[in-house]
């Protein structure tokens, strides 16, 4: 229920700032000038509902996909501190319960939890980046007219691995949530120790000051994701010819177009939606979970 509630929170917040992020990461050169005048153009072409195109997957999958995370990071946090071999390393000496676990633990169950979650994100997001590149204003001039048809058509002309192209660059790029939950454990606990703020503030702070941490860490990865994501197929879909068969290609694709700042490209908007999106998720799933019986 937690993560249900944090996929929502994070959807209605956040969409529109990866809409933003997407289009300026992937249009070709020239076509945006910036952040705003992206969101200008969109909202001039498209109506205020093209902030939030392509956002029926992840408004079902953010909500499996938080409850899925959520809860495997609770399994991972208590097998690390449960299991003999890692208790000492993992949980604070003289210590013995799940609240007591290092940052370095919630850390490593963040990145098992991101990796057990990848197998749902990644059909979700290849869906989502796939429909929000589609600038035609018009549906009928769009090669997807929805997330079913783009679903539909993936799995009708490449099978399964069509749908789920790109799960190796999603597992590399959640691979970084030992960044995302170690800080938040490490800012929680500061923020507890150091001043009187609620719970509730403490989990909007931390969650998104972490959100931040992680995305500072992992953004390069994720422009490699997202031009895999949305490499033609061929083939039957008739969208071009495939680039990048390996996630080396992509990055080098990346590099050539502008060297290291090329690995920044849409890191504006991506930035300001991490901290108001995950803040009011956190504080969704957190107060959710103080909520239910014990």
């Amino acid at each position: 229920m937690g993560g249900v509630f944090s996929g929502l929170a994070k959807l209605c917040v956040g969409h529109p700032f990866d809409t933003i992020k997407v289009s300026r990461l992937l249009a070709e050169h020239g076509r945006f000038s910036g952040p705003v005048n992206c969101f200008l153009q969109t909202i001039r072409k498209e109506g205020f509902s093209g902030l939030y195109k392509g956002a029926s997957p992840p408004l079902l999958g953010w909500m499996a996909m938080d409850s899925l995370m959520l809860g495997s990071l609770t399994i991972y946090r208590r097998l690390l501190l449960e299991n003999e071999w890692t208790s000492r390393a993992f949980a604070h000496q003289g210590m013995a319960d799940i609240n007591t676990l290092s940052s370095f633990g919630h850390g490593l169950a963040g990145m098992a939890a991101g990796s057990t979650v990848s197998l749902i994100a990644a059909p979700v997001e290849h869906v989502k980046a796939r429909l929000q590149i589609q600038y035609a204003a018009q549906k009928s001039d769009r090669l997807y007219s929805g997330p079913i048809d783009c679903a539909r058509k993936l799995l009708r002309h490449h099978g399964v691995p069509g749908l789920w192209h790109g799960l190796s660059a999603t597992l590399i790029f959640r691979s970084f949530f030992f960044f995302w939950w170690g800080s938040y454990d490490l800012l929680s606990r500061s923020f507890r120790n150091h001043t009187n703020m609620s719970a509730p503030a403490i989990n909007f702070w931390a969650g998104g000051l972490s959100a931040q941490v992680f995305w500072l860490t992992t953004y390069p990865t994720d422009v490699i994701k997202q031009r895999i994501m949305t490499d033609p197929l061929g083939g039957g879909l008739n969208d071009g010819k495939p680039r990048f068969p390996h996630w080396k290609d992509a990055a080098k694709a990346v590099y050539r177009e502008g060297g290291y700042r090329a690995f920044w490209r849409g890191f504006v908007p991506c930035f300001l939606r991490a901290f108001p999106a995950n803040a009011a998720a956190l504080v969704a799933f957190e107060g959710v979970m103080r909520s239910l019986p014990e």
